[in-house]
């Protein structure tokens, strides 16, 4: 590279040198000039050079020039002297503004060719950034991304590492295989590096201050500002398809979510025709004569309590769905605390069997303005959540206060607790703590349900436990919100 670079400098140098010969042969021996004449074409030679070569060619022909004008054409001919004195203050003058002209020239050369380059990288990055805006999200963003740059730059080899996935994409003629392992440590490091003798350099790919990836390219180098535009285009590319792909898995488990709510709730429906007949036979058997043996009568109040709450389980999944699929109906009416509380406790009879449960209400509540059924069921959720993470024959105690203008429903238990790390998560939908998720039935859905219930009356629920003293959740409702009647919340 270096000995290709110094050939054509001599080269242009010769042919500089040449013309400057070419014109003193032509002045001195075909068409003698006078010496102000052959100045001017002196100076007008080296302007050429300067515009069409470069600053050492036109420097060399300015010293050629200035020789040839005092040893031809300035008195004594054919010597280096001067016999004039003022010729002296001419060739230095001559010699000075060859030079100037030479420069200023060739700056504005540099200038021009660098304002061209501009124009051209930001015609090219422009084209780059229509070709990423086009990317097919059905194929790889990655690799469609380095055949773009391959494309648009003209390089001769491309190799972009996606950090995300460990994949490395390439493009160009040149598979740059030898630089993964450089890849990979400058998308680790955000370093770049840089290999004149194969002009190929590799810079990392930031999205804020994290590096996301690399970039390798071999070829005519870009600039700092350039390159940096290149890689920040590459970074977009990258996130914009991860956000695309995000919004596509979420929308297919809302969809899932929706598929799933539909059928729960017309399974439920389907289940409360049945309940139904089973509710009134039962009933009708307990009015009867036929129940007059004790055994018999048993059985039949047997059925019918469980036909109830069978009932009661229909309708909260019922209620389940409606919320799952992202919608809820809230019918507002005016409840006193102690109700929802004693509404609650009957709904889980048989689960609380002989469990002690120990309700503390604070005086003078005022009444809470929401859907009774619904809070309810949040406080079901609540209560059966403490019922099964409790041991056997320990209290339960719910508490109903007033914090501020909130009222408050606090549901103690005394279980083993929950540790810090899990409380943010057992919200979420399908949680299980991981050492209790064997041994308790369950689905991972009550609390998230109660969470959205409460939520969609404006209200927070929380949980407060620590190792050893058990566990407490809280939900916190306003006691006085909208007028009552029927409305529709998103949750």
């Amino acid at each position: 590279m270096i000995a290709q670079r110094a050939a054509r400098i001599a080269l242009r140098v010769s042919a500089a040198l040449s013309a400057v010969a070419a014109l003193t042969f032509i002045s001195f021996r075909l068409i003698p000039i006078n010496s102000t004449t052959v100045g001017f074409l002196y100076l007008v030679t080296v302007l050429l050079i300067a515009r069409n070569g470069g600053l050492i060619e036109s420097i060399a022909a300015s010293f050629a020039a200035t020789a040839c004008f005092n040893f031809f054409f300035l008195p004594p001919i054919f010597k280096f002297t001067i016999a004039d004195p003022q010729n002296w203050i001419a060739l230095f003058a001559f010699l000075a503004t060859a030079i100037l002209v030479s420069k200023l020239s060739t700056t504005a050369q540099d200038q021009t060719k660098a304002a061209l380059d501009r124009q051209t990288e930001m015609e090219r990055l422009y084209a780059l950034s229509r070709g990423i805006l086009l990317i097919e999200n059905d194929q790889s963003v990655s690799k469609q991304a380095a055949r773009q740059i391959a494309r648009a730059f003209d390089f001769a080899g491309v190799s972009l590492y996606d950090r995300a996935t460990g994949e490395i994409h390439r493009a160009g003629k040149q598979d740059l295989l030898d630089w993964d392992d450089r890849l990979r440590e400058v998308a680790l490091q955000g370093s770049f590096l840089q290999d004149p003798a194969t002009n190929t350099s590799v810079t990392a790919i930031r999205l804020g201050a994290d590096p996301i990836g690399s970039l390798a390219l071999r070829g005519n180098p870009l600039n700092d500002s350039a390159l940096q535009s290149l890689s920040n285009l590459v970074a977009i590319a990258l996130e914009r398809s991860r956000a695309i792909e995000a919004a596509n898995r979420a929308d297919v488990a809302r969809q899932s979510d929706q598929l799933k709510s539909t059928l729960l709730d017309a399974i439920a429906h389907e289940f409360k025709t049945p309940l139904t007949s089973i509710k009134a036979a039962a009933t009708a058997l307990l009015e009867t004569s036929i129940t007059a043996n004790p055994s018999q009568k048993e059985l039949v109040t047997i059925v019918d309590e469980e036909a109830d709450r069978l009932g009661r389980l229909v309708t909260e999944a019922i209620q389940m769905a409606r919320i799952e699929a992202g919608r809820v109906y809230l019918n507002r009416k005016l409840e006193s605390a102690g109700e929802i509380i004693e509404h609650a406790i009957a709904g889980l009879q048989t689960a609380i069997g002989d469990r002690p449960i120990h309700v503390d209400i604070s005086p003078s509540l005022p009444p809470v303005e929401a859907d009774s059924e619904l809070i309810e069921l949040a406080l079901r959720l609540v209560l059966d959540n403490a019922l099964k993470y409790s041991p056997p024959g320990t209290a339960i105690t719910i508490q109903a206060r007033l914090t501020g203008n909130r009222l408050v429903l606090a549901v103690h238990n005394d279980g083993p607790g929950i540790p810090e790390a899990e409380q943010p998560r057992i919200f979420d939908k399908f949680y299980r703590a991981p050492r209790t998720s064997g041994n308790v039935p369950g689905t991972g859905m009550g609390l998230a349900i109660a969470r959205d219930i409460v939520q969609a009356h404006q209200g927070q629920i929380w949980v407060e436990s620590s190792p050893g003293q058990g566990v407490q959740f809280c939900i916190s409702l306003p006691p006085s919100m909208q007028p009552q009647g029927l409305q529709e919340v998103m949750a």
